[in-house]
């Protein structure tokens, strides 16, 4: 079984290479100037994944809860505020895959800003919309707050330095809480890793070599600062009772260093893309834990 999984592994990395220099690589390679073809299709696909995402949401998800008038909830003291960390880290890395597409088409950087980097920001408040009309939920001016905040982190560090020198990571471990609320937290590793707030940490990844500009730091690595909560369940109504769980539920803060793939070295267009879409991923690292309830924790290697 072991050779047989380095075997399809070694296969993995010749297939892809040879692709590399194939018409993929061209075509990955960003345009120096303006390719209004591609700026196009770049804002019609846009579009057209977007609208798309937006209607398997109302069939697939809204239209088995009941419909209501459009209403506002103050959501902000649930879950930790992890549900905000999540609005932030999306809205993040969709407006970071926004101004990335607008670069590969040749764009200015005030259209890659304007029209790009704001994808997250537009795209999460439409869903936010939907929540106002769903009984279930409703829409909430803290994720509206946490969408503003994953935007503005991308473009005031654009206007600021003009790159990415902290960039919003996640990394995600199971825990015992979903196997005892399964329709709740997620059945399974794939459900487990959107619906288990307890299994996530977000994290701010700090890129040492662009704050100190010393050639003995190697480029790519960070370090990382990050947030998670522990101790996190539905109460027997379905909603989180922050009273009665509020003992067992706890803040976690983390430590550690990681890497900044988008600074890895390559002339390759196809790894360069490769490496853009891991960077979203906290790489493991050794970390050390802090909290109220345990004080500090090592933890060897952490997800």
């Amino acid at each position: 079984m072991r050779r047989l999984l380095l075997g399809s592994f070694v296969f993995l990395l010749v297939a892809a290479e040879s692709f590399s220099q194939s018409k993929l690589e061209q075509f990955l390679q960003p345009s120096d100037t303006l390719h209004v073809a591609r700026r196009t299709s770049v804002y019609v696909t846009e579009a057209a994944v977007g609208g798309l995402a937006l209607l398997g949401l109302q069939q697939l998800w809204y239209a088995d809860y009941e419909q209501s008038k459009f209403h506002t909830v103050n959501d902000n003291n649930q879950w930790l505020q992890m549900d905000k960390m999540g609005h932030v880290f999306s809205s993040y890395q969709l407006g970071n895959i926004g101004a990335n597409a607008l670069q590969w088409s040749g764009a200015s950087k005030k259209d890659q800003l304007l029209y790009g980097a704001t994808l997250g920001f537009t795209f999460l408040t439409a869903v936010e919309v939907l929540d106002g009309f769903s009984k279930e939920w409703g829409f909430s001016w803290g994720d509206m707050i946490a969408n503003a905040t994953g935007t503005g982190l991308y473009v005031g560090q654009d206007i600021l330095w003009k790159e990415q020198r902290i960039t919003l990571k996640y990394s995600f471990h199971q825990t015992k809480y979903a196997s005892s609320q399964p329709d709740k937290l997620g059945d399974g590793f794939l459900e487990e890793l959107l619906k288990d707030y307890n299994g996530q940490t977000y994290w701010l990844s700090f890129n040492i070599y662009s704050f100190i500009n010393n050639d003995h730091i190697p480029k790519w690595l960070n370090v990382a600062v990050g947030y998670g909560a522990d101790g996190m369940m539905f109460s027997n109504s379905g909603v989180v009772n922050d009273l009665n769980m509020s003992k067992n539920r706890t803040r976690q803060f983390y430590l550690s260093l990681d890497i900044d793939m988008s600074r890895i070295k390559t002339k390759s267009h196809f790894w360069r893309s490769v490496f853009d879409v891991l960077n979203v991923i906290k790489v493991p690292f050794p970390t050390v834990e802090f909290t109220d309830k345990n004080g500090i924790k090592l933890r060897g290697i952490y997800f």
